[in-house]
């Protein structure tokens, strides 16, 4: 397959090289020959009027950079490969030119059958997706549905019966409704794959080969992603045909308006210092991410009792109730939400101001998209990430990734001397002189050779995305 080009700059939808299929890179310079002016609303881009005037009604006039560069490109028909940071509108970048085409094509779709496939890793994600392009088609004949795990699988059958225009689902749900007769993809003309490198983490792999296998070959594909790991040129080679790839921000980089430091504790004074932080911006929306489903609950309860409106998301929780918690978390009935990564992609709330990555990710990358839930849409934001003894390994990737090194809030960074052989965290006050106090013994945890750092077995699938326990994520 020849190289993927990279169109940084492009934001016209008149021909231009790449559309005909050269290779390489093209500047601004390049390719505003023949152009009057920078398109840079949504105006200049030869969208549909009712849905230029649907974005404007929603306050959408300026595309984002993904935007400009990613539309022009899918309106004319062409494969996209598209990275950026969250919170850059990636769903815009994808769903306009979706909606934009399918008015121009007018054909309703056939019984069970769909024109657009929108896959998401986890039902938030979907939840979120689905509910932005319900917004761009309000006023327009395109029927957006969604299929997700946790809720009736009886009543998703009779929302395909008559087909849909466009069908977002998380590949586990679509897959029992595959084999249950209830929906057909061989008249999909769309398959849109959002946050593939989540799915590439959560092993979605095969479903993902199981899905496109029924899909036509001649589709149009785009794939959208924040981080760009090795499988993912996989991914590209085997479901993108000729695709433009665009880019707005270096995979890995975290929003320019992200303030971001580390503090160094151990591990048992990690609930005081949150504590102690949350009260310095009582008000204002926090995330808190923790590692595992029963600590994040611990830590819930934990911050209720301290007198904060909190409440919390994983994947022991039902939809209902993780639903139910984003919503108050929306409307600030609560302010602090502690979460597992079923909260790192798919939450779109522009006012949380503070993301506290109480536990580090095992996974670096998952660094990224959790810090990605603050400074949204140009707003400012902070990350606030607490680093235990053994959680060090965890965080020299993560910056190792992001290219970066993470300031010092507070302590020092934790040593080998800090980590002796043998021993186990015994909690104590937080690191003075080289050494956490408590007890005259260090607060480190040993880390047996050849395992990595950060314990616990890691999943074959998300946390959030399974609903607890099952195989397959829905």
């Amino acid at each position: 397959m020849p190289p993927i080009p990279v169109i940084r700059f492009c934001v016209s939808r008149r021909a231009c090289p790449a559309d005909q299929g050269a290779t390489g890179k093209y500047t601004r310079s390049a390719c505003q020959v023949g152009r009057k002016d920078d398109m840079s609303d949504f105006d200049m881009m030869d969208l549909p009027p009712a849905l230029v005037a649907r974005l404007k009604k929603m306050g959408l006039n300026d595309p984002t950079p993904i935007q400009k560069q990613a539309i022009p490109h899918a309106l004319n028909g062409r494969d996209v490969m598209g990275l950026a940071q969250t919170g850059t509108g990636k769903t815009a970048a994808f769903g306009v030119p979706l909606i934009a085409r399918m008015l121009e094509i007018g054909k309703r779709p056939a019984p069970r059958s769909v024109h657009g496939l929108i896959l998401a890793p986890t039902r938030e994600l979907a939840t979120q997706i689905s509910v932005n392009l319900r917004a761009f088609a309000e006023n327009t004949p395109i029927k957006v549905t969604m299929v997700v795990g946790g809720q009736s699988i009886n009543n998703q059958i009779k929302r395909l019966e008559r087909g849909v225009d466009l069908l977002v689902a998380t590949p586990g749900r679509l897959l029992d409704l595959m084999d249950r007769r209830a929906v057909r993809l061989d008249e999909a003309d769309f398959l849109v794959l959002d946050e593939a490198d989540q799915m590439l983490d959560m092993g979605f792999i095969h479903d993902l080969r199981k899905i496109a296998a029924v899909i036509p070959k001649d589709r149009q594909t785009m794939l959208f992603s924040a981080t760009m790991p090795k499988l993912m040129n996989e991914i590209a080679n085997s479901y993108l045909n000729r695709p433009i790839r665009v880019e707005v921000s270096p995979p890995g980089k975290a929003a320019d308006k992200v303030t971001q430091e580390v503090h160094f504790i151990a591990k048992a004074e990690k609930a005081n210092l949150l504590i102690e932080m949350l009260a310095k911006h009582r008000g204002e929306r926090a995330l808190v991410f923790g590692r595992t489903k029963h600590g994040s609950e611990k830590l819930m309860k934990t911050l209720v009792k301290a007198g904060y409106d909190a409440a919390s998301i994983h994947g022991n929780k039902s939809q209902g109730q993780r639903d139910r918690a984003i919503a108050a978390f929306k409307s600030g009935e609560i302010t602090v939400l502690v979460a597992t990564d079923v909260a790192a992609r798919g939450l779109d709330i522009p006012d949380v101001k503070h993301v506290y990555n109480y536990d580090l990710p095992n996974v670096p990358d998952n660094y990224v998209h959790r810090i990605g839930r603050t400074a949204r849409a140009g707003k400012d934001g902070a990350a606030i990430a607490f680093c235990a003894p053994d959680e060090m390994g965890e965080l020299k990737a993560i910056q190792k990734t992001m290219g970066i090194s993470i300031p010092v809030g507070s302590g020092r960074p934790w040593e080998a001397v800090d980590i002796p052989e043998g021993t186990k965290p015994k909690g104590g006050g937080r690191r003075r002189g080289g050494r956490p106090q408590g007890g005259g013994k260090p607060g480190g945890a040993a880390q047996p050779q050849g395992k990595k750092p950060g314990g616990g077995r890691r999943r074959r699938r998300g946390g959030g995305a399974s609903g607890g326990g099952g195989q397959r994520a829905a």
